[in-house]
Order: structure tokens, then sequence, then C-alpha cells
């Protein structure tokens, strides 16, 4: 296990997604490093009121503690109160446009020590994709690109990283996705180390290939305030499922990271309203009934 190569694998992808995405939108990003009291820190890259993107972040962190949050340890009970080391890079986009899809990736490394026994290292990550309005060719091609990653990993591996995105992506408050999935992993340590990183890399190298292509066949297209309007209220679910579920967001408060780098991934227009539906027929309701459901995508 070398963490400094996985910590170098990290720092480097956050700068090549950034490049990719400065060049999207013909904005920079703004840079912005910080220092955390309890040990560690990272870089937070930010891009607000940009072309093509109305808000986004792409972030470095690596973090160590005394013991483990709660939510680091759900899964694994017997390490609670180990210490920790953890690292990862997380990326939010949140286009103007509401014809371009929000997308979210993460890549994450966990080491959990304690005095006289062995230390326990994990990988999990993944990235989904959620649109407002839905274009079969996009989720196709964002799913089969996911596959792709995962291809040299075992024929079954996909079917079930996208069957646990689909569980996990999934406000279980309004019994309805956060958007048409993509890939999930989390406690990932078998069989090796080596294997794992090897993975964990193909996910964070596939990123702009499943995600740019739809950018660039959608961000011409014109919209008005209707479409703006859907789009902050299904925002809205965006932010409910960060605050209430997410175990990146919930670490990271539980574990005292900073705060801004944390809630960086909430979108800046947001509305909500009280038993709202769309109308039959409508692309709002199509959304729904054809995009907002567990398909097999591939």
């Amino acid at each position: 296990m070398d963490t400094g190569l996985v910590k170098d694998y990290l720092t480097e992808l956050q700068g090549w997604i950034i490049g990719r995405l400065e060049e999207l939108d013909g904005s920079a990003f703004r840079r912005d490093e910080w220092t955390r009291p309890e040990g560690g820190g990272g870089i937070s890259c930010l891009i607000e009121d940009g072309n093509l993107f109305e808000r986004g972040g792409v972030n470095f962190s690596h973090v160590t503690g005394n013991a483990l949050p709660a939510s680091a340890t759900a899964a694994r009970p017997e390490l609670a109160g180990r210490s920790f080391q953890a690292m990862g890079v997380s990326l939010v986009m949140h286009p103007r446009n509401p014809y371009v899809p929000t997308v979210h990736m993460n890549v994450r490394f966990f080491v959990a020590q304690k005095s006289g026994a062995e230390s326990v290292s994990w990988f999990g990550g993944g990235m989904d994709l959620t649109p407002y309005y839905g274009f079969e060719e996009d989720a196709v091609h964002f799913h089969r690109t996911c596959r792709k990653a995962l291809e040299p990993f075992g024929a079954d591996v996909h079917a079930r990283f996208k069957k646990w995105c689909d569980e996990y992506f999934f406000l279980k408050h309004r019994k309805e996705p956060r958007g048409v999935g993509g890939i999930f992993f989390d406690d990932l340590s078998e069989p090796d180390f080596d294997t794992c990183f090897a993975l964990a890399r193909s996910v964070g190298d596939h990123l702009i290939d499943a995600y740019v292509p739809i950018v660039e066949r959608r961000r011409d297209l014109p919209f008005g305030e209707a479409e703006r309007d859907f789009q902050a209220y299904r925002r809205g679910r965006y932010v409910e499922f960060n605050l209430v579920y997410d175990r990146g967001t919930l670490f990271g408060l539980q574990s005292g990271g900073r705060t801004e780098s944390i809630l960086m991934s909430l979108p800046p227009v947001v509305k909500w309203r009280y038993d709202w539906k769309p109308a039959p027929g409508t692309p709002e309701a199509r959304l729904y009934t054809d995009f907002l459901t567990a398909r097999d995508w591939v």
C-alpha cells in the first residue's frame, strides 16, 4: 500500500479535469488552498457564474484524525475509534442551461489505523448523472462509458456497481432516484490494493469521456424561464439528497472538514414548491416517467 502514489494520482486527476472543464467553459477556476486544524488540508477549485457552469467545483482533500466518524464506520463498525487518513477528489458541476445535466464524480481512499493492529484501507467512488430534461442518447452514452471504465475488472462488476448506484442515489422520503444513475462503490479492498487502485483510477479517468460529449450536444439548446424554473425545482432534490443521505457530505461535516469546500456541491439557485406535479405529456413529466427509474441503459 503506497498512500503517496494515491495522493499523486488524485492531485494530477484534479488538475487534468480542471484543465478540460476550463476549456469547455472559457473561464478559469478559482484555486483555494486550505489547512485543517485537526490535520491535513486540501485544494478547492471552484467556478461560479461561468459561461457554461453556473457553479461547480473540483476538490482535493487529504485529512487525518484521531477517530473515524460514524459515517465512515457504518459498514465497518469494528473500525470505530481508529485513527484515519482520508484523501479524495470530489467533483460536482451545475451548468446554467437546463438541458445540460449536472454531474458528480468522486474517487476516495481511506486508511484506518490502530496501535498494535494492521492498517485497514479501502477505496470508494463513482460517477452519476442528474438531468433536468431527459435525452436517451445522453443516458446511454454515460452508462456505456461507465461500463467501459469497469470492463477490465470483471464481467459482473459494472452490473453490481450500477445497481449499487441506483440504490444509493435514491431519495427514500421522495421515493425517487436523484437522476439516471451511473456507478457507485465503497469499502473496496479486494482482491488487493493494486487492483482496487487501478479500478478507482479508471473511474476517475473516464469522467471527461462520460460527460463532455453530453455537454457539447446540449450547451447551445435554447431555453427560457419555464425550463430554468423546472431546473431550480429539481435542484431541490439534489440539495435534499446531499444534506440528508450523502456519506461524503456527512463525513466531511462529522470530521470537522472545511464547510465551504464540503457544501460546494450545492447548486446556486434552488426552488421548492408544495406538492407540485408536472402536467401530463410534458417534457417535465417525461423526466419522471422515462428517466427517474432504474433502467438498464446499456
